[in-house]
């Protein structure tokens, strides 16, 4: 699996400014939906426009008053402002920026194009501690491959190794786990199709969603262990 953590973080900061992230005692995906929530009712209606898995959250962990109603959005509509590139796996560098119509392609468009990775950033992204997520054909394995940075302290390496190990299912699932000093991240790199949900049919949105939520489950996983202990 190719190293591409480097020129995901190189070509965020260049995009959006150079950052490092700091390391929070606070439980990230807690504070982050919390201000997500305060957002949300800053209008006259005491209503918070959320997905499916915000909204599973906010109910599990009772974010939310009684008085505060819940509209779950259309799943597809998650990354209908996404910034996404394609690029090219020897140069890494844009060959195309495309917009949300792009993923409609079926996932099988990285096979017929392996020379090509996609990279795709997202405010969604964001509040789960992800820069961007690339996307590429592995050309040894021939797997769907994920590279993210994941914004979480460097102590959880340990049950973020065990989090993986469980929820990438089959005996040839693999996962590359590194901690970037200089970012205040962690570089992972995993296969899409170990992933519960995966399916050679899929589109690229559909691929996208999956990702995020593998992402999702793991971050709330991570934390949840993190709060029992303490």
């Amino acid at each position: 699996m190719k190293w591409r953590a480097f020129t995901q973080h190189a070509r965020k900061k260049y995009r959006t400014g150079d950052r490092h992230y700091i390391q929070e005692d606070t439980p990230m995906l807690h504070k982050r939906i919390k201000q997500y929530i305060s957002s949300e009712l800053m209008g006259e209606m005491p209503t918070v426009e959320i997905y499916q898995e915000e909204k599973e959250f906010i109910e599990k962990y009772e974010l939310i008053s009684n008085d505060i109603t819940l509209i779950e959005k259309d799943p597809t509509t998650r990354f209908l402002d996404a910034y996404i590139e394609r690029c090219d796996k020897e140069t890494e560098e844009m060959l195309a920026e495309e917009s949300f119509v792009f993923l409609e392609h079926p996932i099988d468009y990285l096979q017929k194009h392996k020379n090509e990775f996609l990279y795709l950033e997202s405010d969604w992204l964001e509040l789960i501690g992800v820069d961007a997520v690339s996307l590429e054909l592995s050309d040894v394995f021939g797997t769907y491959d994920v590279m993210v940075g994941l914004q979480l302290q460097k102590k959880f390496e340990l049950s973020l190794k065990e989090y993986l190990s469980k929820e990438l299912s089959g005996d040839e699932a693999r996962f590359e786990l590194m901690f970037n000093q200089k970012d205040g991240m962690w570089d992972l790199n995993f296969a899409l199709n170990y992933v519960e949900g995966f399916h050679e049919e899929m589109s690229l949105e559909e691929a996208y969603r999956l990702i995020y939520r593998f992402i999702f489950k793991l971050v709330e996983g991570i934390e949840d262990g993190s709060m029992d202990v303490n």
